[in-house]
């Protein structure tokens, strides 16, 4: 390598270095090699901001090279030893950083230091804001490594492994926990080291998972660690993939587990400051945040939040138009209102109670069997379902299901919002009543004409049950005709897609 250092960078020092030079002890000013001439302040600055905060830069860009000093020492060393084992990306092309033998930077009579100056300011303040570190940015002594995560604003499933595939850009997941406590959704989730935990806290905390919906809140937990005693969809210890599922649990799928037990593949290290990918920029709009590796996708935070999951919805309306009737949308949010097409009886309008729910409808059920034929779903022209005015001629085709007790979703949070799948053919039954033996079920569903492969009551909660059938046309047939069928003793029985297999 050679480089050469200015001499403004320190006020007096000059010297030409020529060809390798022993490595320096440890400073708080930091060397950045192979810099991107088209690089930005911001972007070198967010290299720094996840480890503390940055005090000043120095720019040669006719060197690509550039200077950071960090405001402690201790945050440098940090930044060094972890970028020594993941490479930070800008770009999308490497830079490598090294202690320099500089121990500050002096740069105020240098030209564009205004431009330096507000980035700093900019990128501190939206990275450290909220976060539960020291007064430099540093983490705090003793600081744990499990987070607590609420989710509010669940209109969108949030799964463990959207978690995992989330966290998992700051460091290695060991373990995660999901529960819903006070109606909302929650989380445990243990890194491998206090600094992830911190990293992940300062920048996800208050950020959206998809568009405008699922708000990540995040707090350091009292917990030093986590106890796991089942790996299934409710909870993982990614350090003992020999653990049980649980009874009544899906067990973890068998890609999933080679998936997560393979270093590089899931856990791998991230290209870029805490999970910002190779750039950050600030336009008009506010801090956008590009292409984050894996598969995240691209971030965009609009204002103050951003998105970071690559699933955000894309209906922008709750109507939906279905072809090759009659599959039973029920399942994947509540049915306001129905209009079959005058002249299209195998087409109808189906207006969901929002374009979440839509969107789920339309990618679980498209290009799905059923009768025979591929049923259709797309996003309608229609942004509502408009009811026959009075002595309208209606023939009967239009129906009002907005009052509904059956419908599933109206509270925000709910449970249900986490037991979505796509159709498949085994079924999870509930609100089973204690007279009814799983004869009476397996009867229920042959009697109807369904072919019963399999029967399984939940083993700690007899209300509980899957139901495996012959297909998946025959599952969506059956939901459709059975799901609040009467089994007496006041209960209607409750039917849904399962993830797993008896």
């Amino acid at each position: 390598m050679s480089t050469s250092t200015p001499s403004t960078a320190n006020g007096n020092d000059s010297r030409q270095f020529k060809g390798d030079r022993s490595p320096c002890g440890p400073s708080r000013v930091l060397h950045v090699r192979k810099v991107p001439i088209e690089v930005s302040e911001a972007e070198l600055i967010s290299l720094g901001v996840p480890f503390g905060r940055v005090t000043n830069l120095l720019m040669l860009k006719g060197k690509n090279q550039a200077f950071i000093e960090m405001a402690s020492e201790e945050a440098a060393i940090t930044m060094v030893n972890y970028y020594t084992t993941a490479t930070p990306h800008v770009r999308n092309q490497p830079v490598y950083i090294q202690y320099s033998n500089h121990r500050e930077l002096k740069t105020d009579n240098l030209p564009n230091q205004g431009r330096v100056q507000a980035a700093l300011q900019a990128v501190n303040a939206v990275a450290l804001g909220g976060s539960a570190s020291g007064g430099d940015g540093t983490l705090m002594p003793g600081q744990s490594p499990v987070l607590r995560i609420i989710v509010e604003n669940l209109f969108y499933p949030v799964s463990l492994e959207v978690l995992h595939q989330i966290f998992s850009k700051f460091g290695t997941v060991l373990k995660i926990i999901t529960f819903t406590k006070n109606n909302q959704f929650q989380a445990l989730l243990q890194y491998a080291d206090p600094m992830n935990a911190h990293h992940a806290k300062v920048t996800l905390d208050g950020q959206n998972i998809y568009n405008a919906c699922c708000t990540l809140r995040v707090e350091f937990s009292k917990l030093t660690s986590l106890n796991v005693k089942y790996n299934n969809d409710k909870s993982r210890d990614f350090t003992r993939l020999d653990l049980p599922s649980g009874d009544g649990q899906p067990t973890m799928d068998p890609a999933l587990t080679a998936a997560f037990g393979a270093p590089g593949i899931i856990s791998s290290p991230y290209a870029g400051a805490a999970g910002f990918g190779p750039a950050i920029g600030f336009p008009q709009a506010g801090l956008s945040m590009h292409t984050m590796t894996g598969a995240l996708g691209p971030l965009a935070m609009p204002g103050s939040r951003m998105t970071l999951h690559g699933m955000a919805p894309i209906a922008v309306h709750a109507v939906l138009l279905v072809s090759n009737l009659n599959p039973d949308v029920r399942v994947y949010g509540d049915v306001h209102r129905v209009k079959i097409l005058f002249n299209k009886k195998e087409n109808a309008l189906i207006q969901m109670a929002d374009a979440t729910q839509a969107q789920l409808a339309m990618s679980h059920l498209n290009g799905q069997r059923l009768h025979g034929k591929v049923i259709r779903v797309t996003v309608s022209k229609h942004q509502t379902v408009q009811l026959p005015r009075e002595g309208q001629e209606d023939q009967g085709l239009t129906k009002d299901f907005s009052g509904s007790p059956l419908h599933r979703f109206k509270k925000p949070g709910s449970k249900n919002f986490q037991n979505i799948f796509p159709p498949s053919a085994t079924l999870h039954l509930s609100n089973i009543p204690p007279s009814i033996t799983d004869d009476i079920l397996k009867e229920l569903f042959a009697g109807t004409g369904y072919t019963v492969k399999a029967f399984k009551f939940f083993q700690k909660d007899r209300k509980m049950a899957l139901i495996q059938l012959g297909s998946v046309e025959e599952a969506i047939q059956a939901l459709i005709d059975l799901h609040n069928h009467d089994l007496g003793e006041n209960h209607h029985l409750r039917v849904s897609f399962s993830k797993s297999t008896i």
